[in-house]
């Protein structure tokens, strides 16, 4: 067990020191700051998780590990140090929020709500954020009995979001959500009006990304064939090796950038000379939808090539690792970094960088721009959607249960044929 002061002053932003002999023990450095990280296998749900120790030297080397002994004490006994630190937190605000006079305030509301429904019913990620907008929203009305929430101070605070109306709509939808769990658990009387559930109705509607001070509308970009080879042949030399094999997944499966960045080895398998990518329901956008099946599709062209790659680099784990608590990058990382590299881009204006020719686009556009070739050339519909993902809507649904994999090997091979028709345009 050593560490090394000299290198942990030395340790740039977005690097880590490794502490041998503390398993899961780690230094990270940011920009501001170095923390001690204790990184693990959750034994409550099998999920990569981390809990910060403290900050160096602020909390020095014997502390930290002493911390880590203790946190690793408690993970072998099978409990979540993490999860726990959470629910402690958690705890604690609602003694504090019940110790307020007594009295049940639209603050008490929107905790039981979260508490009671959110974090039970949402992915850890979008429970935590969702519940951070609903605290900041209702921040000036926390205090409030909900009797004193009349129609005019629902409209005031919606409208004041109605700059950015997609948030609107969120906080609007999961307010109006957060008075009826409580009408059910009985703690509001029902006489008392739910005004987010009649404001504004149908008034919320998004103008698009803000780009360059610009509303970008909510119309769907689909790259040309001229971009399409542009953007592979040469933008593709100002994004990172990880971030090209996702786009190029994005391209040649038309399948959603989450389930990309999640494929693990156990996903792949070959059948008949083809590898195929096949996704648990649980692991998939569509895991909560009834009629939900599997997802499973064919890796062929550069798709191939990539996924081959991958698991020769990364052996019986994620395709993509990452330091995220999931153990593999994010949806949002590969969003990041394209956005960065656009010329509207005012990320770290600091920074010189190269600019992408090919603009105005984001990861997803890439997967409707495929599928739009699919069309062109003839695809079936119920084969495109099926490649996509998509689940048969009504009766159809129902009945038609087939999942057509030899109709989308056919049609992949078709568009991996059209796609390099085209980086060999861009070429020429």
């Amino acid at each position: 067990m050593h560490f090394d002061a000299r290198a942990a002053k030395a340790l740039e932003a977005d690097a880590y020191i490794v502490i041998d002999g503390c398993l899961g023990l780690r230094l990270v450095a940011s920009n501001t700051s170095k923390s001690w990280i204790y990184r693990y296998k959750s034994p409550v749900d099998g999920r990569m998780r981390q809990i910060k120790i403290g900050e160096w030297p602020a909390v020095a080397f014997p502390s930290a590990v002493a911390a880590w002994e203790g946190f690793k004490k408690q993970r072998d006994s099978g409990g979540d140090p993490s999860l726990e630190r959470r629910a402690g937190r958690n705890e604690k605000k609602a003694k504090a929020i019940e110790a307020k006079e007594g009295v049940y305030t639209v603050g008490r509301l929107v905790e039981d709500y979260i508490t009671g429904y959110v974090v039970h019913h949402r992915i850890p990620a979008n429970a935590k954020a969702l519940a951070s907008r609903l605290r900041r929203a209702v921040a000036p009305l926390e205090n409030l009995e909900p009797t004193g929430v009349s129609r005019s101070v629902a409209f005031e605070l919606i409208q004041g979001l109605a700059d950015r109306p997609v948030m609107a709509g969120s906080v609007k939808q999961e307010l109006g959500a957060a008075w009826e769990h409580a009408y059910d658990s009985g703690k509001l009387r029902e006489d008392v009006p739910n005004w987010w559930r009649q404001i504004l109705k149908g008034r919320l509607q998004s103008k698009g990304q803000l780009r360059d001070g610009v509303h970008k509308g909510t119309d769907k970009r689909v790259l040309t064939e001229e971009e399409i080879g542009r953007l592979i042949v040469k933008d593709y030399a100002l994004l990172s090796p990880s971030v090209q094999d996702v786009l190029t997944l994005y391209l040649w499966t038309c399948t959603r950038g989450g389930e990309i960045c999640a494929l693990h080895a156990d996903h792949i398998s070959e059948e008949d000379g083809f590898l195929w990518a096949t996704l648990l329901k649980s692991e998939t956008k569509n895991k909560k939808r009834d009629g939900a099946t599997d997802f499973r599709f064919p890796l062929v062209g550069r798709a191939a090539s990539v996924v081959r790659a991958r698991l020769a680099e990364n052996p019986g784990g994620f395709l993509f690792p990452g330091r995220h608590a999931s153990g593999h990058i994010q949806q949002t990382n590969v969003q990041t970094q394209v956005h960065s590299k656009q010329p509207y881009s005012k990320a770290h204006p600091d920074w010189e960088r190269d600019r992408l020719t090919v603009t105005h686009w984001s990861p997803h556009d890439l997967r409707r721009t495929s599928r739009t070739l699919l069309a062109k050339m003839g695809c079936p519909e119920e084969v495109g959607e099926a490649i996509l993902g998509h689940i048969t809507p009504g009766v159809a649904g129902v009945y038609n249960r087939y999942r057509y994999d030899a109709e989308k090997l056919y049609w992949l091979q078709r568009l991996a044929e059209r796609l390099e028709a085209i980086v060999q345009a861009a070429h020429a």
